[in-house]
C-alpha cells in the first residue's frame, strides 16, 4: 500500500530496500550527525553500513518501516514504528534533510500508532532529532549517556502522550 503525505510517496518496506535503508542510515549518521557529534563520535556511532542481511533480521520483529520515496521511486527515508510506540531507527538521505521527507515519514507513523490505539510514542533522539521532536510535542524526559568502543556519546529519551 502507498500513503501520500505532504505530496510524498510512502510505502512499507519490502526486502529489496535493505540495502538501501542501511546506505541511508550510514550517510545520514556521517554526513548529518557530524552537525552535532565529533567525527570520532559518528565514526562508532555507524563504522560501516550494516548488512542488509542484519538490518532485515533486526527489522523482523514486527514493526512497521516506512519508506519514502523521491521522484525516481526511490527509498530517500525511513522511520521504524515498534509494537510499543517507540519510534527505532528514523533517517533520510542527506541531500534531502530538511525538505520535508521526515516530516511526511514521521506523520506516516503517528497516524499508524493512532489507528493501532497506543497511546504514546517514544524516542531517543540524537541531538539534530532533539529539535525535530520537539517541534511535533514531545517531552524531553531524560539526557542519556552510552559509551560505545570507549567513546562517549549521547541521545535524548522522548515521549509524546498521544491525545484521543
Amino acid at each position: 500500500m502507498i500513503f501520500v503525505c505532504r505530496g510524498m510517496f510512502i510505502r512499507a518496506m519490502t526486502p529489496s530496500d535493505a540495502a538501501v535503508l542501511v546506505r541511508i542510515f550510514h550517510d545520514s549518521v556521517r554526513q548529518v550527525g557530524i552537525e552535532a557529534y565529533s567525527a570520532e563520535q559518528v565514526a562508532v556511532w555507524s563504522p560501516a553500513p550494516a548488512t542488509p542481511e542484519m538490518f532485515l533480521q533486526r527489522v523482523s520483529d514486527g514493526r512497521d518501516v516506512f519508506v519514502a520515496l523521491d521522484d525516481g521511486g526511490q527509498p530517500c527515508g525511513f522511520i521504524e514504528l515498534e509494537n510499543n510506540g517507540h519510534i527505532d531507527c528514523f533517517y533520510c538521505r542527506p541531500d534531502v534533510v530538511g525538505t520535508g521527507v521526515g516530516a511526511a515519514l514521521y506523520e506516516t507513523l503517528e497516524a499508524k500508532a493512532r489507528q493501532l490505539d497506543l497511546t504514546a510514542l517514544s524516542v531517543e533522539a540524537s541531538e539534530r532529532a532533539k529539535r525535530f521532536f520537539l517541534q511535533r510535542g514531545y517531552a524531553v524526559l531524560c539526557r542519556q549517556g552510552l559509551c560505545r568502543q570507549a567513546v562517549e556519546l549521547h541521545h535524548y529519551r522522548m515521549q509524546k502522550v498521544l491525545e484521543a
